[in-house]
């Protein structure tokens, strides 16, 4: 396995202001590159890529000659939004997305399952939890049945086509939250669609990470490398859901924190061991959604707790074996 940097963190920079501040950190091999959406587009113009093999060559050398390769494509958005213009906009990024992967032999795509509104009429999302009253289990089977399943099947299929692995986020607020519904969506979508597992948004729903890993397995197309403290008197007064705002950090159940302030080298090295028992031997890409560090105090944090914890080398055979 190896290291990598999500490049939002970085959206500020140009791109070879980025690829200057990346060498502080050797450890560092790989990058993800968000082409639009909610990771925006920093560092890329995606259709100019798409317009100009030469334009597109030339963004991928300058990352090569910095000494990196990129992991994924990254690409999060809604497509399955109740506003048809919302969701039209998301989709035609993907697919541009895909394309660009293709053309510069990226072989990961990440981006969310989507969230439609709970029925035809709606105009606004509607992530479901619970299944009573009755109705929420009625607009739960419309979501997947009418919406998600022949999206994705479509997209799936799309990205096959062009020889592309899509990496779902389980992320809370979408159809895919965790590791059942993305194993749920990969049972109908086929093969070419799997996950982006992020700890950080498992380990606030209570999610055992080696366990969910060996039970997501092949699915594993792509990680990334973010934590979660959990604030536990809040927790024992309010439980884990929170829709309370980020700034409001003194009173929520949990935030996001750089690798190694949420929690130690033993869960790390643990996660890093079930992904390698896995089969995954690919990027752990490292996101910085951390409030109370700055970039250079996260990502350091992250990369000396990962460094710790990932085993870089391919297993001998053992003579007791």
């Amino acid at each position: 396995m190896r290291l990598g940097v999500f490049n939002p963190v970085f959206a500020k920079l140009s791109l070879q202001q980025m690829l200057a501040e990346l060498k502080l950190y050797p450890e560092i091999t790989a990058v993800e590159v968000g082409t639009g959406g909610w990771p925006g587009s920093a560092h890329i113009d995606l259709d100019a890529c798409l317009a100009s093999k030469d334009a597109a060559t030339t963004f991928r050398r300058q990352i090569q000659d910095a000494g990196l390769v990129i992991s994924a494509f990254s690409c999060h958005g809604n497509p399955l939004h109740p506003d048809a213009a919302v969701a039209s906009e998301a989709d035609t990024l993907f697919r541009k997305t895909v394309r660009l992967a293709e053309m510069l032999e990226v072989p990961v795509v990440v981006t969310f399952s989507g969230c439609p509104g709970g029925g035809p009429q709606e105009t606004k999302p509607n992530w479901i939890t619970t299944p009573w009253p009755p109705e929420y289990s009625e607009m739960l089977a419309w979501q997947w049945e009418q919406r998600l399943i022949p999206y994705w099947q479509d997209a799936g299929a799309f990205a096959a086509d062009h020889g592309i692995r899509v990496a779902i986020e389980a992320h809370p607020g979408f159809c895919v939250y965790n590791p059942e519904t993305a194993m749920q969506l990969r049972a109908t979508a086929g093969k070419s669609v799997g996950i982006n597992l992020d700890p950080s948004h498992f380990f606030w729903q209570g999610v055992d990470l080696p366990a969910a890993i060996a039970y997501l397995g092949e699915a594993i197309f792509h990680v990334h490398a973010k934590d979660v403290a959990l604030n536990t008197g809040n927790v024992a007064r309010t439980g884990v859901l929170d829709a309370k705002s980020y700034t409001r950090m003194q009173e929520r159940a949990w935030l996001f924190r750089s690798v190694g302030w949420g929690h130690g080298d033993l869960e790390w090295k643990g996660i890093a061991s079930a992904l390698r028992l896995a089969g995954y031997d690919y990027v752990i890409s490292i996101e910085h959604e951390d409030a109370l560090a700055s970039i250079r105090e996260g990502l350091s944090a992250a990369v000396a707790t990962l460094s710790r914890a990932i085993l870089r080398e391919p297993p001998v055979e053992a003579w007791w074996v």
